[in-house]
């Protein structure tokens, strides 16, 4: 993350936008936006980008699984992996903005 704040967020590569996106999708399962609908309503991600953002979690060793029955289940993070929950929570906001979502 850039120290200084700017008016216009910085463009950010590929690579960047990807690992953000991930860290974003669990940090919201985290905080119970646990469902493919929920997520998209929340990010306005298409189906396809939220199913395989999930889906990516392991490639950043972030376990998350699927909970409960098809209809009323949710995921859940098992475990976090390398990724810092306490610096990520103290950063959502950041990569919110980096990612170009205006989500509460």
């Amino acid at each position: 993350m850039n120290s200084s704040s700017s008016a216009l967020p910085e463009i950010i590569s590929k690579t960047k936008s990807s690992f953000y996106r991930r860290l974003l999708v669990a940090y919201l399962i985290d905080e119970k936006v646990n469902t493919v609908p929920l997520i998209m309503a929340q990010t306005h991600m298409p189906r396809r980008t939220a199913q395989d953002t999930i889906i990516a979690l392991h490639e950043i060793d972030i376990e998350c699984e699927f909970v409960g029955a098809k209809k009323d289940g949710g995921y859940e993070i098992k475990d976090w992996g390398a990724i810092n929950k306490k610096w990520l929570k103290s950063h959502i906001q950041d990569i919110k903005v980096a990612l170009g979502y205006e989500i509460p």
